[in-house]
């Protein structure tokens, strides 16, 4: 059994301990982006890093169908994601100006330009960077807003408020500080809508540290769709025709 002195021992040890963690200073949202960036490959990285083409697979329906996957990235803001499936191809694209898709899977095989709304998440996709990098350039405003619990893990939470008003809530992992979780707020068509993406797998590809693993899908749905990427290649030649509306529609 303890004595009373070893006990005393022990709380005073314990206060010691809560007080120092009282006293740890927080850091600010500066100091998190700064240590993200660095984290990322650092700032000179990140600029040398011009476009990105992934391709691997994404899994749906509780992994009940895979669909093989890619996606290309350039810079400042273009994006162009393709998903195969049974030799049907479905085209999502945005080139800086306006968005568009092909879908051949709800039987549109011809091209077609995407509403405002639907836009929004192409735009997101089009940052090789994440929404932290170069906020204030992209007329962001972030707040920090305190710790939060990520499946375990006490995640720093930053709260980035877009031009555009949509919201995302990005949780930084407390030791690497990169992203892990992302929660978007936006609205759709006149309805809130909540999309919650899990990142996670990092791999070091042009200098720069990225998410091989993205799990998405409305918050609370237990059915997300998972993309995981098995190869990525830096700074290789696009030509920025792929990003653009088609000129003539397939037959």
């Amino acid at each position: 059994m303890y004595s009373r002195l070893t006990i005393v021992s022990i709380a005073s040890a314990l206060a010691v301990t809560a007080v120092c963690a009282q006293d740890k200073p927080q850091l600010t949202v500066d100091e998190l982006v700064a240590k993200n960036v660095a984290a990322k490959g650092g700032a000179d990285a990140l600029r040398a890093l011009q476009s990105v083409r992934f391709t691997g697979k994404m899994l749906v329906n509780d992994g009940q169908f895979q669909l093989a996957y890619a996606e290309t990235k350039k810079r400042p803001d273009e994006v162009r994601t393709e998903t195969t499936l049974q030799g049907m191809t479905a085209v999502e694209a945005y080139d800086g100006k306006e968005g568009w898709r092909i879908s051949p899977f709800q039987g549109r095989k011809d091209p077609e330009r995407m509403s405002a709304d639907d836009v929004k998440p192409l735009m997101e996709d089009a940052e090789i960077d994440g929404p932290l990098v170069n906020w204030k350039e992209k007329g962001s405003t972030l707040e920090y807003v305190g710790r939060e619990d990520v499946d375990g893990t006490s995640a720093y939470k930053i709260k980035v408020v877009r031009k555009n008003g949509d919201v995302n809530f990005v949780d930084l992992d407390p030791d690497h500080f990169l992203e892990i979780r992302i929660l978007t707020h936006r609205v759709r068509h006149g309805a809130q809508e909540e999309t919650e993406t899990d990142v996670g797998d990092y791999e070091k590809i042009g200098g720069v540290f990225i998410p091989f693993s993205i799990e998405s899908g409305r918050k609370g749905d237990p059915d997300k769709q998972k993309v995981v990427i098995e190869k990525a290649e830096a700074n290789v030649p696009v030509d920025d025709a792929i990003f653009h509306f088609p000129t003539t529609a397939s037959k």
